[in-house]
């Protein structure tokens, strides 16, 4: 009973096969047609066999990587890759002229420098080595009230010989910063203290 049923589904896969050819010997200008249909279906069906293997390789290379501790320590921060192995970013190289432009100084204009403030005052003490400290009257109008205001101010003045003594009058002139505070020097001594 097996064997007729076999025999039996040779025989229906055999007729449809059969009938398929008649049909096709008694119109031959439909067979020039299916022909170029069935070339594109041929085309399309490796296509879509095609993606499948291609879908299957990135899947079966993702199962991998997961398999493997390696990736894990690609995921961690740049903090913990060492410096040889980070990616290095490139700097923009820029284009250098041939020829370098000269330099151009400004000259210095000629003739005497402005003038030095100097200030009279009374040397108050003489105790530092070379220098000696100067009370200073000014006297001055006030810029809103136009009332005439008395304030003393002292400097710090640098004496090369230690001339200068206690109580003397002496004119001091503008200078280079010598020390923190020192800003002035001894230009004469007007009058000496009895």
């Amino acid at each position: 009973m097996a064997d007729e049923k076999k025999t039996t589904e040779e025989t229906v896969e055999e007729t449809p096969a059969a009938e398929a050819t008649p049909v096709a010997e008694e119109a031959p200008a439909v067979e020039e047609t299916p022909p170029v249909a069935e070339t594109p279906a041929a085309e399309e069906t490796p296509a879509v066999e095609e993606t499948p293997e291609v879908e299957e390789a990135p899947a079966a290379a993702e199962a991998e990587p997961e398999a493997a501790p390696a990736p894990v320590k690609k995921e961690r921060s740049r903090k913990h890759v060492p410096r040889s192995a980070r990616r290095t970013r490139t700097k923009l190289k820029r284009e250098k002229p041939a020829t370098r432009k000269p330099i151009t100084r400004t000259e210095k204009p000629e003739g005497e420098r402005g003038r030095r403030q100097e200030r009279r005052g009374v040397v108050v003490s003489d105790k530092g080595d070379k220098t000696i400290i100067v009370k200073v009257d000014v006297i001055k109008s006030h810029p809103k009230y136009k009332k005439v205001v008395r304030s003393t101010i002292k400097f710090h003045a640098h004496d090369e010989a230690n001339t200068a003594g206690l109580g003397d009058k002496v004119r001091i002139v503008e200078t280079r910063p010598i020390s923190k505070q020192k800003r002035w020097r001894l230009a004469e001594i007007v009058e000496k203290a009895r």
